[in-house]
Parts: C-alpha cells; structure tokens; sequence
C-alpha cells in the first residue's frame, strides 16, 4: 500500500471539511422570510410643484404733489377697502391755486362780456356805413381771445383742482397696507420715496413651472383648464401646501398657462388663483402646489420596504411558485405612505420579500409566510 505523504494531509482535510459543511448545508431549513403580495388599487394621480405666491394687485403708494405729511390714516398692515383715505398732505398751497384760479376765470369772464359787447357795437356801426369793417374785425379778433382765455382759465381751475384733489391719498382697491416710510411734518413730492405699499390679499395667484415632460401630461389639457373654468373630467385639482406643511383648506383654478417655454429653464409658467379668505398665501411667499386629477386610476402597488437599491436600479426580490427567490427590476413611481406605485417590472399577486431581506439571495429556497402573520418569524 502507498503511504500518504504529509504534504497531501492538508489538502484531503480542507476537502473533507468542504463536503461536510455542503451536507450540513443541504440539511438545514429554509429561511424564513415574510412576503406581500403586489396588489391593485385606486389611486389619484398628483403632482408636485414648488411655487410663489403672487399678489393680483400690489402698488407703491406715491405723492402726485409736493408738500408735508399733514396726517397719516391708517397703522402699519392695516387691512383696508377701495377708497380708504392714507394720507392727507398739506392743503393750504393747493387751495389758494385753486382760489387764484377762480379769479382768473371770473376776470376772464368779464373780459370775454366786454369784448361781446364791443363787437355788438361795432358791428352795428359797421352795418349803417358809420364804422369800418377794419374796427368790426379787431372786435371780432379780440372777441375769440377773450373766449380762448376763458377757456384757459376754466382748465387752469381743473388742474389746480387736480391737484388739491391729490392732497389727499386713497386707496385704489382692497387690500393691506405695508409698513409706512413717512412720518407727519416730512415734506413728499413725486420724486420721493413711495409713501407706502398696498398689496391685495384676496383672492391670490400662485405660479409655478412644468417642465417640457410634465407639459406633455398637464399641459395637454391647458384649453379645458383656463378660460371658462367650466367643470370637465380633465381639469386638475389644485391644492397648496404651506411653508409649514399645512394642507391649505381651500381649493384653487388653473387660470393661466402660457404660451411660451422659457428656452433658458426648458419650462412653462402657470398660474392658480386661490381666494385665500384666511389670508396663509402671501406675496412672494414660496410654496408647493399639488395638482391632482378628478378621476382615480388602477395602479400597481407594493410596500416600500420591500424595495432595495444597487447600481443598476430599484429591484425587489420575488418568491416564485418553486419557493426561490428572483431578484426582479422595477420601475417605481410615487410613495403613499408605507407604500410605493410599481410602474414596470410586477403583476399583481406575485410575492415580495418584506422581512428577511438580509437571509436570502437570488435562486435560493425560502420558507414564506404572509407578512403580519402568527407564524411569522420575527
């Protein structure tokens, strides 16, 4: 018999071990590991969008004369109505213009009766071969002047008027006002600083931006949206979400869409108007804006923590009627909650893993159960 050299000892030990650790292997149980099933469900389709909030109506209130701040109505952010007084600059000026011009009107006036009288008479003499047409013309002449003056002095009293008129500053619709730059006794004029800012608070625009994708989507529908804002199938509803988080309890309108994408940003502008009876929508303010359809749709659905990641994409591991495991890509649209929408790469019914992820590898045996049941393995 051939002795077995020392050196071939190592090599039949590593073997043996080998051997017996794919015995040992071939008799222990399955995993376990708990499995969903894919299932369908309605859903709304949304989408989000970051927005800003934007003011229907904002202006920079301005003195239209000259003069100083004789009184101030209003408190900084006050809420006030179309016609609301704000300020009242110095009038005293503007009403000795408008006196004056009234005196100039009134000598105007007596001018322009002399002058008719002067052509009454001249004309007269001119008929009975007493006077000469030359006198009657330069009556005449000067008749046209005195009714042109008049006519300067009546528009000279209306700007003057104007003017006085402009002492005092309204408001020229609703809305709140920001904080005042002035103080009484500031001398204002035209080419000052505006005085202070009036922004409408409701209702509100709200504009965000699709891309050229999502246009193809939205967009489609842009005719059914604005305009008559009749009721259709086809229109989106649309929500805010506040800085905060908040859901905004009001719904809005798409009113706009424009007919333009900015070549810069590969986008289109839309805008929703929101009542905004609680005043949350500010102008300027960023936000979301959430549109969704009316109508619900069947999609595919599975839990989120069934889904893993590598390089190549998101993919679940699938247990298939052998009780072995495949490892499946899919495509994945939005998450509701613990759950994710499953555009691509499932049918409805077929098994995920949820637990036990990290027991298992494709093509091996597992021993399923339902998740959440009794005889779950945790």
């Amino acid at each position: 018999m051939r002795s077995i050299s020392y050196k071939t000892i190592p090599a039949i030990a590593l073997a043996t071990a080998f051997f017996a650790s794919v015995a040992v292997a071939q008799d222990a149980p399955a995993p376990k590991v708990a499995v969903a099933a894919a299932y369908t469900d309605e859903l709304t389709d949304e989408v989000t969008f970051i927005a800003r909030g934007a003011a229907i109506n904002k202006v920079d209130i301005r003195a239209r004369v000259s003069g100083f701040v004789d009184k101030i109505f209003v408190q900084d952010g006050d809420t006030v109505t179309q016609g609301t007084q704000l300020y009242k600059i110095e009038p005293e000026v503007y009403e000795a213009a408008v006196a004056a011009r009234e005196a100039d009107l009134a000598q105007a006036e007596a001018n322009l009766h002399l002058t008719e009288v002067e052509l009454v008479r001249k004309t007269e003499l001119f008929e009975r071969d007493v006077g000469s047409e030359a006198d009657r013309d330069v009556a005449f002449a000067n008749n046209q002047v005195a009714i042109a003056q008049v006519e300067i002095a009546k528009a000279a009293i209306q700007q003057a008027q104007l003017d006085l008129d402009y002492t005092e500053v309204y408001a020229p619709f609703d809305g709140r006002v920001g904080k005042s730059v002035v103080s009484v006794g500031e001398l204002v004029g035209p080419s000052s600083d505006p005085l202070i800012n009036l922004v409408r608070t409701n209702p509100m625009h709200v504009e965000f931006a699709l891309t050229e994708k999502q246009l193809i989507n939205v967009i489609e529908h842009k005719d059914d949206m604005v305009g008559t804002h009749d009721a259709t199938n086809d229109i989106p509803n649309v929500h805010v979400i506040l800085p905060n988080g908040e859901l905004l309890d009001e719904p809005g309108k798409v009113i706009f869409a424009d007919n333009v994408i900015d070549p810069t940003t590969g986008t289109i502008t839309l805008r929703a108007e929101f009542s905004n009876d609680r005043g949350l929508i500010v102008d300027g303010s960023f936000l979301n804006v959430r549109l969704e359809s009316q109508q619900p749709s069947k999609v595919l659905m599975i839990p989120q923590a069934s889904v893993q990641r590598d390089q190549r994409g998101d993919f679940v591991l699938v247990v298939g009627q052998q009780r072995t495991v495949e490892q499946r890509y899919v495509e994945l649209g939005r998450q509701v909650e613990a759950t994710v929408v499953v555009l691509d790469g499932l049918r409805e019914g077929e098994a995920v893993i949820v637990e036990g992820l990290q027991r298992v590898r494709p093509g091996v045996e597992v021993d399923a159960v339902l998740s959440g049941s009794p005889t779950e393995e945790n």
